[in-house]
Parts: C-alpha cells; structure tokens; sequence
C-alpha cells in the first residue's frame, strides 16, 4: 500500500498561492540607507502586477519609537526576524542599492538557503558573484 506523499510547508504556500491566483511577491532587501531608491523599485515592480514588500522601517532615522536604545536593540532584532519571514513568504528577492552591509548579506544567504532567487539593481556587488 503507498501513500501520498504530504506537502511541504513551503509546498502548501505555493499551492495555496497558485489557487488563490495570488500575484508573484517580491520582497525587497538592502540598506536602508536606499530608501528612496527602494520606494523606486517598489512602485516600478506593483506597477508591473507584483506584490512587493519591503522594509516599513528605516532606524537610521530618528522616531520615538526606536528612541530609547534598549528597545531599539530589541526592535531591531523583532526587525530582522520579520523580514526573514516575509523572505520565507517572497517568490523571489530585490536587493537594491550599490552596498551590501552585514544584514543584507545575511539576508541573501538565508533567500538563497531557501532556493529563492535573488536579482540585484547593482549586480556588481552580488556577494555570490
């Protein structure tokens, strides 16, 4: 007697994606020292029928929220398993911008440990190339 073989989480996304007709998501990493440049690409990939996500956060400016640095240290780290999450939930991976910090490298080693793929405004500062 055989079984069927169960679904993956990440299989089930996919197939929950697919019958929901969900468009392809792009998630958007890089620093945010290129927020502008981000809300650049944003607007140009919607335009195209993606749904994109990208940072809501940009601590290198001041707001009270992230003010206090205790609970800037502790936003930061919610911040970073957030974005991990919506790599998880991405098809594929926007950096953008001419720089690749600590995070961002982190960033796209976890997209490309999870087979997503990964495009670059700036190709020539791909970690992988």
């Amino acid at each position: 007697m055989t079984y069927p073989q169960l679904l993956t989480p990440e299989e089930k996304l996919a197939d929950a994606k697919q019958h929901l007709s969900i468009p392809r998501i792009v998630v958007i990493c890089g620093s945010t020292r290129f927020m502008p440049e981000m809300a650049d690409a944003d607007r140009e990939l919607t335009w195209a029928g993606h749904i994109v996500i990208k940072p809501g956060c940009n601590m290198k400016e001041e707001h009270p929220l992230w003010a206090d640095p205790i609970a800037a240290e502790a936003g930061k780290i919610r911040l970073d398993i957030l974005h991990r999450a919506k790599i998880r939930l991405a098809d594929e991976v926007l950096v953008v911008g001419d720089y690749i910090g600590d995070s961002t490298r982190a960033e796209i080693a976890y997209a490309r440990g999870l087979g997503k793929p990964v495009r670059f405004t700036h190709p020539d500062v791909d970690p992988g190339a």
